[in-house]
């Protein structure tokens, strides 16, 4: 950061008295601890169970690590800073955390697209789906979701590094986000804002678009199912699945897709952690824990490990 009298920047934290930062602390503890938990078992069970070597399961592979990685660039470092009492962090840490959150972010919009776009070829096409989706185009698809991820952030952290803060040097949130930081710069960011602005509509609002189509043609394609009890297990798990999605993008949207510095910071804190603790906390229930191949193969995996021990 170039030319800055900052050298340190203060995150103000969710809790505003002791008791609730207790509350607060111990709840995201637990919630990290299952997040972390439940993506590590599916990582887990693709890996080893054969009979989940399918593109689904691929993609919810790199969910599973995407969720692991994104969590935890935002809450351990708030639990520290609660648990130590220190709140401060370097423009260097700063613009490194808000690099890889928004690089996870990216990568996740397009990587929820690409599972929605799945899932339509399987439900929709299912004839032609293994023709379609084979490892090759897998990869590929992976490949681009990671590298697009990372690259767009590149762009957004850069031009905020070549950005002068003079003070104050609170930022209004719980972690280094682009908004509050805007807020605090003393130079001019319209050029910055305009281009963070392109990158997240491109990025948020055309991933969007293409699960939301995805999922429309998917339930278009179960409703027209002759069976009432098949009809009912897909719309369940259908409509398990928009909801999750429906609140990350809608809260990422409304934060993101909108001139940065007009944001309202309170609530923002408030819809930051429906997609940086709460998403990542029921994606591994929502797509796959609840799924009976996925459960099958935790029972395979927990009774050879039994056996094993045993003996």
């Amino acid at each position: 950061m170039n030319n800055t009298e900052v050298t340190v920047f203060i995150l103000l934290q969710l809790w505003n008295s002791p008791d609730e930062q207790i509350i607060f602390v111990l709840t995201f503890i637990l919630i990290y601890i299952i997040t972390i938990t439940g993506n590590l078992i599916i990582i887990v069970i693709c890996s080893v169970e054969k009979t989940l070597c399918t593109p689904m399961y691929f993609f919810l592979n790199h969910l599973a690590a995407l969720e692991i990685c994104y969590i935890s660039v935002t809450v351990p470092k708030m639990l520290f800073m609660s648990v130590l009492g220190d709140n401060t962090i370097s423009p260097i840490a700063c613009l490194t955390q808000l690099y890889f959150f928004g690089s996870l972010g990216s990568t996740e919009c397009i990587l929820l697209a690409i599972m929605a776009y799945d899932r339509y070829l399987a439900i929709c096409k299912p004839l032609h789906y293994h023709i379609h989706m084979t490892s090759r185009l897998c990869n590929c698809l992976v490949g681009c979701c990671w590298s697009s991820g990372f690259i767009s952030a590149m762009f957004s952290v850069y031009f905020i590094s070549r950005l002068q803060f003079c003070g104050p040097n609170q930022i209004q949130h719980f972690f280094c986000d682009i908004s509050p930081l805007l807020k605090l710069s003393c130079t001019d960011v319209h050029n910055t804002e305009t281009l963070i602005f392109f990158l997240a509509s491109v990025i948020l609002m055309g991933s969007c678009l293409i699960t939301l189509l995805s999922y429309f043609r998917i339930l278009s394609t179960i409703l027209s199912i002759s069976s009432r009890t098949k009809t009912g297990k897909a719309s369940s798990t259908f409509a398990s699945h928009l909801t999750v999605v429906s609140v990350y993008y809608s809260t990422m949207i409304f934060v993101y897709v909108r001139p940065t510095t007009a944001n309202a910071s309170r609530f923002n804190k408030v819809l930051s952690i429906l997609y940086t603790v709460l998403t990542p906390f029921l994606n591994p229930f929502i797509y796959t824990l609840r799924n009976k191949d996925a459960q099958r193969a935790i029972v395979k995996i927990k009774n050879t490990v039994i056996i094993y021990l045993l003996r």
